[in-house]
């Protein structure tokens, strides 16, 4: 595949995927943090897209049957964007107090394109989509 984004050469010379699936345990949404860090190298948005990851698996950790079993990491260069995905185990969301301040999903509302919940089966996905053109215009410019 040629390289979507070229800024982003550490991603391309190891892969334009990564897929992972970790233990449900609050310990393990740091080794979801380190592995992303490395797998983006020196791409500008690696901020944004592992603070979003960091998100999505304490969600699936706290708030999904994943807790105390597995979680599902994927992200994917695309031309244009870097998609990023947690598969958990589904389970109910609860509706919170709003209290004037901002949580995860808000978090993760302001630094994403756009994001979504899919859910089939046993499972649920939550997906998000880190524009790279805007990350071109804000770090080189264009």
């Amino acid at each position: 595949m040629t390289n979507p984004w070229p800024e982003c050469t550490a991603i391309v010379s190891l892969s334009t995927q990564y897929t992972a699936t970790f233990h449900g345990e609050a310990s393990q949404v740091g080794r979801v943090r380190a592995e992303l860090r490395a797998w983006l190298g020196d791409c500008p948005a690696a901020d944004d897209v592992v603070l979003i990851a960091s998100e999505l698996s304490s969600n699936a950790v706290l708030h999904s049957r994943s807790a105390g079993e597995v979680f599902t990491i994927r992200a994917e260069v695309l031309p244009g964007c870097i998609r990023i995905e947690c598969e958990d185990l589904g389970g109910p969301w609860l509706c919170r107090q709003q209290d004037g301040r901002p949580h995860g999903l808000d978090i993760v509302t302001a630094l994403t394109a756009d994001w979504g919940i899919e859910t089939g089966g046993q499972v649920r996905t939550v997906w998000a989509r880190v524009n790279l053109r805007t990350w071109m215009k804000v770090s080189f410019g264009d």
